[in-house]
């Protein structure tokens, strides 16, 4: 579809010519002006893709005055048509940034040319204020990401210095309690920043992992039968994982193997990272325990993994920033974490060509939706 051309031009004749010579080229004309307010009123109503703009107009307001409000209101590129190139004219049109002049009388090529030529500066300018704003948005992700970054580490610094120095110059007032006390401090603290500094390699692996991500055979069911095994061991006796196949005909608290068993190309190394995140998640989230149903839907074309626990759940006001970088919940309270984990994730889902989806109600629990193009 062609663009729109408003015409705004105070010699009736002329403007139906110009009509004419425009719709024949391919262009859609929706209206004819002939005064300055008029022109701003069409190009609200209308939103043209460009105004083509007689410098004299009837009324008040001139051409120029009336391309500018427009340039300012509406950022429509303006082609200024006129008789007159005195210097004067030229000097006021060039204030309003136009994309070109036609001086009158014009031929058909002319006028033809010099709007091709408007019309592919302006989508150029479009583009390039897009990129510059994508560019933008870009630093100040990255400037934010460092900054969050470094006070996450300072604080298991701050820990290790503390109880090192104490350690230090205090160790004969100290007793064996207090001197252990001290020392878990510090093995905690460099737990965390080595977890922390783990998370943020791989945040900075995502363009790496695009060239990595390698799709292999996997037998499915035993693979997620480990990793509950593994996050079974490091959870507490009131947790309950319970996994289920669609189709399987037996179920037990901790797995089932499904008896026909399948073998899916995925990446292994990144499911490892999505299920174990997502596990591990709805333990660390049920500080009181309860039921993580594990399941796994086989249907045409993908394998959709849904993970429910009967945790804390996500405050509503946290859900549109929960795959941020460094992003917790205002309900966590003294849990452990760094907000990196379900960046991560989504990250890694999306590397599969899938999408990433939840659900949560506060104090009922969470539920978490991987659907996986197989």
């Amino acid at each position: 579809m062609k663009e729109k051309i408003l015409v705004v031009e105070n010699e009736i004749i002329i403007a139906c010519d110009i009509k004419t010579c425009l719709e024949k080229a391919g262009y859609t004309v929706p209206a004819i002006a002939a005064y300055g307010e008029q022109a701003i009123a069409k190009a609200a109503e209308l939103r043209p893709d460009l105004v083509l703009m007689d410098v004299m107009l009837k009324g008040k307001m001139s051409g120029i005055e009336a391309a500018a409000e427009i340039g300012a209101r509406f950022n429509i590129p303006v082609v200024y048509l006129t008789a007159y190139s005195d210097q004067s004219n030229l000097q006021k049109a060039k204030t309003t940034q136009p994309f070109g002049y036609i001086l009158k009388p014009f031929e058909e090529t002319q006028l033809i040319t010099t709007i091709e030529i408007a019309l592919n500066k302006y989508q150029t300018e479009v583009l390039m204020r897009e990129a510059l704003e994508k560019e933008k948005e870009h630093q100040k992700v990255k400037s934010q990401f460092f900054s969050m970054m470094s006070h996450e580490f300072r604080n298991p610094l701050s820990n290790i210095f503390t109880c090192a120095e104490l350690l230090t110059n205090h160790s004969q007032q100290l007793n064996e309690a207090k001197k252990d006390e001290y020392l878990t401090h510090i093995q905690n603290s460099v737990q965390h920043l080595e977890n922390l500094l783990g998370d943020v390699l791989l945040i900075g692996k995502a363009e790496i992992d695009k060239t990595q991500f390698k799709p292999e055979p996997l037998d499915l069911e035993n693979f997620c039968k480990n990793l509950i095994t593994d996050t079974q061991l490091t959870a507490s006796e009131n947790h309950k994982i319970i996994f289920t196949v669609q189709g399987s005909s037996s179920t037990t608290e901790s797995s089932i193997i499904a008896q026909n068993s399948q073998l899916i190309s995925l990446d292994e190394k990144m499911l490892r990272h999505i299920l174990t995140n997502l596990l591990t998640n709805a333990v660390k989230y049920s500080p009181q325990g309860g039921t993580i149903n594990f399941e796994i839907f086989y249907v045409p074309g993908e394998v959709i993994f849904r993970i429910k626990d009967e945790g804390i759940g996500i405050p509503e006001a946290d859900q549109e920033n929960l795959f941020n970088s460094f992003h917790r919940c205002s309900n966590v309270g003294t849990i452990p974490g760094n907000g990196l984990g379900l960046a991560i994730v989504k990250h890694y889902v999306e590397l599969h060509g899938g999408e990433i989806s939840f659900a949560s109600k506060p104090g009922i629990g969470t539920t978490f939706i991987v659907n996986l193009p197989i």
